[in-house]
């Protein structure tokens, strides 16, 4: 197995609202003609919104939630006050913000929110994780 990822796919209760909170951060909507899926390319990756039910019943397990997902996804920035901006645009979409920026142990500054259907995202500005023009990371050695 390579390693990489190919594809991210989130569990939403509501593929409408869900598909509107993420075209409304900016993010493009691709494959439009897909049905009952969203899809958007993030770089060398795609992001795919899926309803909970259908991902549940493709993985052959049960559809009922229970706690926490054991990950969080994560936003970097190219600078610190983006953090700030960046919380206080998906707060005004909707999103729990469950922690407030603050500055990080490992010298960064980072805060936690919680998306539409409860999927917790780090948005991080880390000094040392240098971003390309097209947002990709890349880690030191």
């Amino acid at each position: 197995m390579e390693q990489r990822i190919s594809l991210i796919t989130l569990g939403v209760q509501d593929l409408a609202a869900s598909t509107a909170f993420y075209e409304a951060l900016g993010w493009q909507r691709s494959m439009r003609q897909a049905d009952g899926v969203s899809f958007f390319q993030c770089g060398g990756m795609a992001f795919a919104l899926w309803p909970w039910t259908s991902l549940a019943a493709d993985a052959g397990v049960p559809p009922e939630r229970s706690g926490a997902g054991g990950f969080a996804l994560a936003y970097n920035t190219r600078t610190r006050e983006e953090v700030d901006a960046v919380l206080a645009e998906v707060a005004a979409l909707g999103a729990e913000i469950v922690k407030p920026a603050v500055e990080a142990f490992w010298g960064g500054y980072s805060g936690y929110f919680r998306d539409l259907d409860g999927h917790l995202w780090e948005v991080a500005w880390n000094p040392g994780f240098t971003l390309d023009a097209e947002g990709a990371v890349t880690l030191p050695d």
